[in-house]
């Protein structure tokens, strides 16, 4: 039934890109445990070793909070439809904001979002496929529309202020950087 690999394989990589879903799991050493769903064109496989995911503004900021405090991250892929499998991607994550040297040349690899906030690559340890029979079959219907609208109506300045509202702590009170790490002021 599961298998466990020392990296993404070919198999792995076609199987992750056709996808419409996947989900991060992070935590720091005490706290919640976060769990997101994550979707739209915001993967990319860059080798056997290495994803970068997009990370849009949301209400929280979870994930990046609890990786400046704890680089553990799983990144889990269910086959909703065709062969049941479930694939799990575990490593140590690096969480990315606009002034980091990396940004610019990883922003380039994802459709342009004015609701980019950070950019994470997950450094994998271990690959592990499972069987997924239990998993649910759904029908795809098509991408949620929400957030670009919302983003169209904030533009730059509103998806900042609302960074300065909504993504500087985690549940826990975990600090996220995003501010000093987007080149922003806490007053602007």
């Amino acid at each position: 039934m599961g298998q466990l690999f020392e990296a993404l394989l070919p198999r792995h990589v076609t199987f992750i890109e056709g996808q419409k879903i996947f989900f991060v799991g992070t935590a720091a050493a005490k706290g919640s445990v976060n769990l997101s769903p994550k979707g739209g064109d915001s993967l990319r496989v860059l080798d056997a070793h290495t994803l970068a995911w997009l990370n849009l503004t949301g209400s929280g900021n979870e994930s990046a909070a609890q990786v400046l405090q704890q680089p553990r991250m799983t990144v889990m892929f269910c086959a909703f439809e065709g062969a049941p499998l479930i694939l799990r991607a575990y490593g140590q994550a690096r969480v990315l904001h606009r002034t980091d040297p990396q940004w610019p040349s990883l922003l380039a690899l994802f459709p342009p979002s004015v609701v980019a906030r950070q950019i994470f690559l997950l450094n994998i340890e271990r690959v592990q496929t499972s069987c997924g029979m239990s998993v649910p079959l759904f029908d795809y219907q098509g991408d949620r529309e929400d957030l670009a609208n919302w983003s169209a109506r904030q533009g730059q300045e509103g998806i900042e202020a609302y960074w300065r509202k909504k993504n500087q702590l985690s549940l826990d009170g975990l600090e996220s950087e995003i501010l000093a790490r987007s080149g922003l002021q806490a007053d602007d």
